[in-house]
């Protein structure tokens, strides 16, 4: 979705909350307060090479049809790019994110696409049944707009960050932003769930929606919002949230002015979107931020370790 068709925001939304189903009523449930562990030891694992099946278990047109991918092997971030890291690269370079600058002249937008802002969900009320919202002023310090603020939460993943901030990002650490293949076989050979992300006894192992997505989050896996990086459990290549919390950009893309995105986020439900597998994928546009998408980085200058 263009910055020009931002007005259409509740219609479009996104697409990455684009999925299946209606919403259904749920019990309520009490959000326990979830205690995050230490920040992982090792900032990137290497991830084997493999030909794997991309698209496996697809559950929706645009994931199939199931085809076999060969990926060489590569290092990649164990957690997802924080607002502290992102914050570091803002001070040494000074750069302003496409949220922060002024958008080029569009005939007959609407005065508030005439200046800087970003995509934010709002759960829907009967004033406004909508779900995405153009906030001006939303940007990454500013998640949600100017009432809100990223203090004390340094540890969270950076967000409201388009493609080529993510890509500037990366080119400053020295690093590079992963494909789609390549993020795929992280997850899949990682152990992700190819269904819903939770154990044997149902408790969730990673960030979504659990209730009736739009109107109520009763967030059982401790968090109705964004949660800190690598928060939850490793999976067994030791990458954190691969699954869940914020949609992350690949270099892969979609046709148009569109990349795909990979992963799914706190905003994903059961009922509503069910993007948190792997095989899981959607489309969007380059030069939008939203308060659901960051991204997290691959190493290709290190050397593949040894045996």
């Amino acid at each position: 979705m263009k910055r020009r068709a931002a007005a259409a925001l509740p219609i479009v939304a996104l697409g990455a909350l684009a999925g299946c189903g209606t919403a259904v009523d749920d019990p309520p449930a009490k959000t326990a307060a979830r205690e995050c562990p230490a920040m992982p030891a090792e900032d990137y694992v290497w991830i084997p090479g493999a030909t794997f099946t991309m698209g496996a278990d697809a559950q929706l047109p645009e994931e199939g049809p199931p085809r076999e991918v060969r990926v060489a092997g590569f290092w990649i971030a164990t957690h997802e790019v924080t607002n502290a890291e992102f914050a570091a690269f803002v001070k040494a370079t000074g750069y302003k994110t496409l949220a922060e600058r002024d958008p080029p002249p569009l005939p007959g937008a609407p005065p508030d696409m005439l200046v800087p802002g970003g995509a934010v969900f709002t759960a829907p009320t009967d004033g406004n049944p909508n779900w995405w919202r153009w906030v001006v002023g939303a940007e990454w310090r500013h998640p949600a707009g100017p009432g809100t603020a990223i203090d004390g939460k340094d540890r969270e993943p950076v967000v409201q960050i388009g493609y080529d901030d993510a890509l500037a990002y990366a080119r400053w650490a020295g690093k590079a932003l992963p494909s789609e293949e390549q993020w795929e076989l992280a997850a899949a050979t990682g152990g992700a769930d190819r269904h819903v992300p939770v154990d044997a006894a149902g408790k969730p192992q990673a960030n979504y929606y659990q209730g009736a997505f739009p109107a109520r989050d009763v967030g059982t896996d401790g968090f109705t919002g964004r949660a800190p990086v690598a928060c939850f459990p490793a999976d067994r290549h030791g990458v954190h949230d691969l699954i869940g919390n914020v949609w992350e950009w690949t270099t892969s893309q979609a046709g148009g002015e569109s990349n795909i995105i990979k992963g799914g986020s706190f905003l994903c439900a059961a009922n509503y979107c069910a993007r948190y597998r792997p095989a899981a994928r959607q489309f969007q546009e380059r030069s939008l931020g939203t308060d659901h998408i960051g991204f997290r980085l691959i190493d290709t200058a290190r050397p593949a370790p040894t045996g």
